[in-house]
């Protein structure tokens, strides 16, 4: 199982676009084969250090990672996140 986290920090830190950016992350649900486990967690802190939104993400394999990067609805997503966030760091991993 592949587990793929990204946490990302939004221009606009205000609630409503918070909550908005979320629920695009959070459509993906159900209209990705490959994409077996979603979670969408908003940060309750909002300390120095905090990121915005956690997306955390699970796929069988590489192959099933790899094809979710090029999906359509994936990449929908990545052109929301590449106008509202500020910067984004991830982490993939084996188990």
């Amino acid at each position: 199982m592949i587990t793929h986290i990204v946490l990302f920090k939004l221009k606009d830190r205000s609630e409503a676009s918070v909550a908005r950016t979320a629920q695009v992350l959070k459509d993906m649900e159900g209209k990705i084969e490959e994409l077996k486990f979603l979670e969408v967690g908003v940060d309750i802190i909002h300390s120095d250090r905090s990121y915005d939104i956690a997306l955390v993400t699970k796929f069988e394999s590489m192959e099933g990672l790899n094809a979710y990067q090029i999906h359509p609805v994936h990449k929908k997503v990545i052109e929301h996140m590449s106008e509202v966030r500020e910067s984004s760091v991830s982490v993939d991993y084996e188990v």
